[in-house]
């Protein structure tokens, strides 16, 4: 097993506890768009900060959507997740190096910005998806999924995400954790974890140790603390397809699709999560024309 997401309760189930090793996963997404440092770190950041959710919060075929829009020069951050552990997603604009800052790490506040927000919407196969929005409070992304789950989801939570870039802009390791507090948790647990997570290194540091998405959570639960449920793989899968393009198409206006006839002679689609793109004929296209 390459990528893997842990599935964990603490403390007698008082906490729900959540890591994962996505270094492949945000490895492919960096290779497939060509991001650039402060863009890899952002990407890779939500890229994680979706799986976590996903995998605390959607069952089956069910699916999220998490959009982050800052005023930082990366613009617009698109993620999907799924319960089964895949993701892709994309960012604006891909080639963004910024100088490190005061910590002497990637810029991810000044790439994403703080005026925005970031938007969760579930497809739970209901007649309408649901979507929880909140403003964005950090720019560094961990806290900001922090505060979404307290604020649209009323679970009080501490979200942990980090990806290490080389120099190259390859990436080294990337990966996260979420704890999740359950009702009735006592005062002295939460304030023992709380100062455990204020002592850890950061999630790429641990990696880097060669600690586990298990290790990690041993490291800031105690290991005597904490049950393993479940483990899961985790990838970058783009699901996209000809036949889902073309039936997009068919949706357009007539005027849309008798411009591309007369202008281009045909189409071509090029998918945002994957950058494959799809050619379509003009006789496809007149296919798609309503009567």
């Amino acid at each position: 097993m390459s990528d893997y997401l842990v599935k964990s309760l603490a403390f007698d189930g008082q906490i729900r506890a959540y890591a994962v090793d996505a270094t492949e996963t945000v490895r492919k997404a960096q290779e497939l768009h060509d991001t650039w440092s402060a863009a890899s770190a952002a990407l890779g950041r939500s890229l994680i900060g979706t799986l976590l959710l996903s995998s605390a919060s959607l069952q089956d075929d069910e699916k999220m959507t998490v959009k982050i829009n800052g005023n930082g020069p990366v613009g617009g951050i698109v993620i999907d997740g799924n319960a089964k552990g895949t993701v892709k997603g994309y960012v604006q604009h891909p080639h963004v190096h910024l100088p490190l800052n005061d910590k002497n790490k990637i810029d991810v506040k000044g790439a994403v910005g703080t005026n925005g927000f970031l938007a969760v919407t579930k497809d739970l196969g209901l007649k309408e998806p649901f979507t929880g929005q909140v403003p964005l409070v950090s720019g560094e992304l961990g806290e900001d999924f922090t505060y979404y789950l307290a604020k649209s989801e009323q679970i009080p939570s501490s979200v942990g995400l980090s990806v290490f870039v080389n120099n190259d802009n390859t990436i080294k390791t990337a990966g996260g954790f979420m704890l999740q507090v359950m009702p009735g948790a006592k005062d002295e647990v939460l304030s023992k974890v709380e100062q455990k997570l204020n002592e850890i290194p950061m999630v790429s540091e641990m990696m880097q140790q060669g600690m586990t998405p298990e290790d990690m959570l041993y490291e800031i639960l105690g290991k005597d603390n904490v049950k393993i449920l479940d483990k899961m793989e985790v990838s970058y899968k783009c699901d996209c397809s000809r036949d889902r393009f073309y039936n997009i198409i068919k949706t357009l206006p007539n005027d849309q699709i008798k411009e591309m006839i007369d202008e281009d002679h045909g189409a071509e689609v090029i998918c945002h999560f994957c950058g494959k793109k799809y050619k379509f004929t003009e006789d496809e296209l007149k296919k798609c024309i309503k009567k």
